[in-house]
């Protein structure tokens, strides 16, 4: 079952900027002890889910995505229109799970996540 979202039409929205491997593999390190704050349920994917995306990213930076059992969407799908949405760099899709990282210059200079 294919549970597309169609996102308005504002701008263009692209995905973050794309992430050499050393850079995953430094925030897959830091992902590892974080707990999912978003998590997609049976009603899938919708704005409102873009929208906390966008919310959590630009509180935390780097967040875990959990997709349920119970979603529609696959979840290739899923880490796609998330990053897509709120113009975030997949890091990476392990299981159910979805870490996606997004610089946000407007947090404190301790609280930022520093990337090789």
């Amino acid at each position: 079952m294919l549970a597309l979202v169609i996102l308005p039409e504002k701008e263009e929205k692209k995905a973050g900027p794309l992430l050499s491997s050393k850079q995953k593999k430094f925030l897959k390190g830091l992902g590892h002890s974080l707990s999912p704050v978003v998590a997609v349920g049976k009603e899938g994917l919708s704005e409102k889910m873009v929208t906390a995306t966008e919310l959590e990213l630009s509180r935390h930076e780097l967040i875990k995505v959990k997709i349920g059992k119970s979603s529609p969407a696959s979840k290739q799908e899923t880490a796609e229109v998330l990053s897509i949405g709120s113009e975030s760099s997949l890091v990476q899709i392990i299981g159910n799970t979805i870490l996606l990282y997004k610089k946000n210059p407007k947090l404190d200079k301790d609280k930022q996540i520093r990337i090789p």
